[in-house]
């Protein structure tokens, strides 16, 4: 199965005031995009292994209250990338302030191991918040 022909268990739908600011904020860090629809319009979109639907807020979409910025509040999204300076450099293109810079992060995974990550954090133009991420590896917490 390649990339496009695969599709994620799980995939987040965001509702979103603007899809085209939106498409250009995602499309900058890497996304592609798999579909678009018109009416109402919305896109499906990937990076690598990362899947998330975007869609432009309207009358009759699944909004459960009002929606005010930032967007998303008490969730981020973690998506794997490559490269996190590659990222930045991208967000930089687009004049964006980060929420937090590039930093490295150790996680305990199990009783003698602990996974590490770069992590970049920032909001798209709604104010979701992102962290991409770099792999570091794995090692031992028995320090």
């Amino acid at each position: 199965m390649t990339e496009s022909e695969h599709w994620s268990a799980l995939v987040p739908e965001l509702s979103v005031t603007d899809l085209e600011a939106s498409l250009n904020f995602y499309r900058t860090v890497g996304f592609q995009v798999r579909f678009v629809r018109t009416s109402p319009p919305f896109a499906y979109l990937a990076l690598g292994d990362a899947q998330i639907m975007l869609e432009q807020a309207h009358s009759e979409g699944w909004v459960v209250g009002p929606l005010e910025r930032p967007f998303g509040r008490g969730i981020n999204l973690q998506i794997e990338v490559d490269n996190v300076q590659s990222t930045r450099a991208a967000l930089t293109s687009l004049g964006l302030q980060v929420f937090r810079e590039p930093s490295d992060s150790w996680y305990q995974v199990s009783g003698a191991h602990e996974e590490g990550q770069r992590e970049l954090l920032v909001q798209d133009p709604d104010g979701y918040l992102l962290r991409f991420v770099q792999p570091l590896g794995r090692r031992s917490n028995e320090r």
